[in-house]
């Protein structure tokens, strides 16, 4: 599939920045830790005071790791890799994550703003193409108060939102207008396979609320001359063992509620890992097969997806 090019101007933030916004955003996302709703969780701990919900996350962001990220999807790592900053813990935490000491524990180290935006400006100093943040969706205010200084600081590449999924509408527009590419996950079709796999059985419903409003803001993905994206929705989906995600599901209700146009990248990667046991969870104790990952690309175009990551398409399990 050939890249699609349009005219790109500069990341949505300075926009938001110089008309005074961005500071306005930063007040009203700060002033909601106070009473933390930013996620569907809603624990509605005062983490400006240090307390914390099911994110373990107080009034600071803890940042396990930043660098040039070069594994992601080939429009977002580019030649130069993608200025990654993980972010400890989440917000979801599904059993079988890959990530689980990032994602299930409260790691890394609790990081104030001007160490961020130095994270940030280094990222850019050192040629990444976009800062991706990685687990966002309970630091958003973390984010947004970094962000002021770091555009002061002189960044201009795109921001990219690398999420669950599991966000709230209302959080969501708080970047409205800030966040240049968004990356969320839609895992799950089914209130019980979501509530089995990350006791969250509103997934599905949160993360088609999500999704469309990332669409709304942001449109399909859009890149540069290079093929590296630039703006819009780039979609990531795992295919599960015994089609627990409900790939063809999700795939018709992408192409008919956001665009055949959306960018999807399906993928193979599922493995054990985590909480999963063959005792507690059956068949979510071994990794994909090729038919099924060959069969979940089949679902994604038969439902009119058009525009599947490549390296996905070709199809990486043999049986």
């Amino acid at each position: 599939m050939q890249p699609v090019t349009g005219n790109l101007c500069a990341p949505a933030y300075l926009r938001c920045w110089r008309s005074g916004e961005l500071a306005e955003r930063v007040r009203q996302a700060l002033d909601r830790l106070r009473d933390c709703d930013l996620c569907p969780r809603a624990c509605h701990a005062n983490r400006l005071e240090g307390a914390s919900g099911f994110c373990e996350t107080g009034r600071w962001a803890r940042v396990e790791s930043f660098f040039a990220h070069t594994g992601e999807e080939d429009c977002i790592r580019g030649r130069r890799g993608s200025g990654t900053i993980f972010f400890g813990s989440c917000n979801l935490r599904c059993v079988f994550c890959q990530n689980f000491e990032l994602s299930w524990r409260p790691e890394g180290r609790e990081c104030r703003p001007e160490e961020i935006t130095a994270m940030m400006l280094r990222l850019q100093q050192e040629g990444c193409h976009n800062i991706n943040f990685v687990t966002p969706s309970h630091v958003i205010p973390q984010i947004l108060e970094t962000l002021l200084p770091a555009i002061e600081g002189g960044l201009r590449i795109p921001l990219v939102y690398n999420s669950s999924g599991y966000d709230r509408m209302d959080s969501l527009r708080l970047l409205d207008g800030v966040v240049d590419i968004y990356m969320p996950d839609f895992k799950f079709w089914r209130p019980e396979v979501a509530q089995r796999c990350a006791a969250a059985p509103d997934y599905p419903e949160v993360a088609r609320q999500a999704l469309a409003e990332m669409h709304r803001q942001t449109g399909s993905l859009v890149f540069d001359a290079q093929g590296v994206a630039r703006r819009g929705v780039l979609l990531r989906h795992l295919v599960m063992p015994e089609g627990l995600a409900d790939t063809a599901e999700i795939m018709r209700w992408v192409a008919e509620n956001l665009s055949p146009e959306t960018y999807v990248n399906v993928m193979a990667q599922y493995r054990p890992a985590g909480q999963v046991s063959a005792r507690q969870f059956g068949e979510l104790n071994r990794c994909l097969v090729g038919k099924e990952y060959r069969d979940a690309v089949e679902a994604a175009r038969r439902a009119g997806i058009r525009r599947i990551d490549g390296r996905s398409a070709m199809g990486i399990l043999q049986e």
